[in-house]
């Protein structure tokens, strides 16, 4: 039986040739990057050819990236480092209703060290109010944290109106954007967009697992949350994961090559998909058509049929596609997402993502949209949400 994988958002499929990048630093160039001898030469190169790489997607400077374990360590280390360097001048941070786990639990630890948390609600599309942003920031405001692209209805905030927007009323505040699900999928330059921290995870470009990266500007100052040896100038103590940080790099050099042509693919997969779930009796589609949202994430919510029957029942047919965010555990729950943008309890019961990357062809989703033409009224006579 062909597989069909649709959960792109949880994780991709790694190029072949990061693969290969990747098994040549380990079963060749294994030296420890910190080494001064030939071998710890030659892996360090591959830590500063990444950087590299990853700042010019960016067009910021190589020393702006630090390397982290993967996009939870980096929303960690801008939220908790960015904020305690800063406590001096105020103990005030604003976020949104859709953030990741990643985010809110960090915001748990700062509210538990006496910080001040703010939350933004969304409208039914996901987005943040200026007008409300613009009402909570205060003098004492030293962060504020807001997703590019949510990751589990592909909503798309206005990065640059609300980086300007922060600045023009709080030159001192830090703007940290968690852009996990934006990198590869959208050209980001946070210069431009008065981004002072933006986060990444390797595994969702078709890098590997266990490799992300922080961008810092360099005017800032954030305090490291590991302590050890030093390195990367002693934000990130751990000797550096050689094999991560190369296979990330190259996917990052991979992932922009030809991009206008693989991203207008990707909303035109994603627009064929909702076109033909909206044709579907008793389905509501969650997620925005054409560029108003991401171009790789489709919600939708399947009436009187709960998620996880329909989630298993195209298991069954090779068809592998999410209920929820998997970074929050195997059994999420009700999604805050979900709820933030005013999904009714029968439609927060009866939601599946659907996501896309690259690799996904059409006739994949024309296949799973015969799958839903048979399972969903077999499913509505037996299961009731």
């Amino acid at each position: 039986m062909r597989s069909i994988y649709l959960d792109n958002s949880a994780s991709t499929k790694v190029y072949p040739d990061v693969a290969e990048l990747m098994c040549k630093t380990m079963l060749a160039d294994y030296g420890n990057p910190s080494a001064k001898h030939i071998m710890g030469v030659e892996a360090e190169k591959y830590y500063r050819e990444s950087r590299e790489e990853i700042a010019e997607t960016l067009k910021v400077k190589a020393k702006e990236i630090l390397f982290t374990s993967g996009g939870t360590e980096s929303d960690n280390m801008a939220l908790i480092g960015g904020c305690f360097a800063k406590m001096r001048q105020g103990k005030h941070i604003i976020s949104s209703a859709i953030e990741h786990p990643a985010i809110y639990k960090a915001l748990e630890f700062l509210e538990s060290h006496g910080f001040e948390i703010s939350i933004l609600p969304v409208d039914e599309k996901g987005h943040i109010s200026l007008n409300e942003l613009e009402k909570t920031i205060r003098d004492d405001t030293v962060m504020v944290s807001i997703m590019t692209v949510n990751n589990e209805m592909g909503a798309v905030e206005d990065i640059h109106a609300i980086g300007e927007l922060i600045k023009k009323k709080n030159p001192n505040c830090l703007f940290h954007t968690d852009a996990i699900q934006a990198y590869g999928k959208m050209i980001l330059h946070p210069k431009k967009d008065f981004v002072d921290l933006l986060s990444v995870s390797g595994h969702k470009l078709h890098g590997p697992k266990g490799i992300g990266f922080l961008f810092i500007d360099e005017k800032v100052k954030i305090n490291p949350i590991l302590f050890g040896g030093g390195q990367q100038g002693g934000l990130r103590s751990g000797t550096l994961n050689i094999p991560g940080i190369a296979g990330m790099g190259l996917a990052a050099k991979m992932v922009y090559q030809d991009f206008p042509k693989k991203i207008e693919k990707l909303y035109e997969l994603k627009d064929y998909f909702i076109e033909e779930l909206e044709k579907l009796p008793e389905v509501k589609v969650n997620s925005e058509k054409g560029k108003a949202s991401a171009p790789q994430i489709v919600s939708a919510s399947f009436y009187g049929i709960k998620s996880e029957v329909l989630l298993h029942a195209l298991e069954e047919k090779g068809i592998y596609v999410s209920s929820g965010s998997a970074c929050s555990s195997n059994h999420p729950g009700i999604s805050g997402t979900l709820k933030a943008i005013g999904l009714t309890d029968k439609e927060l019961d009866s939601t599946l993502r659907f996501s896309f990357s690259f690799l996904t062809e059409k006739y994949e989703l024309t296949d799973t949209i015969d799958a839903l033409k048979e399972l969903l009224p077999m499913l509505r006579k037996f299961y009731k949400a």
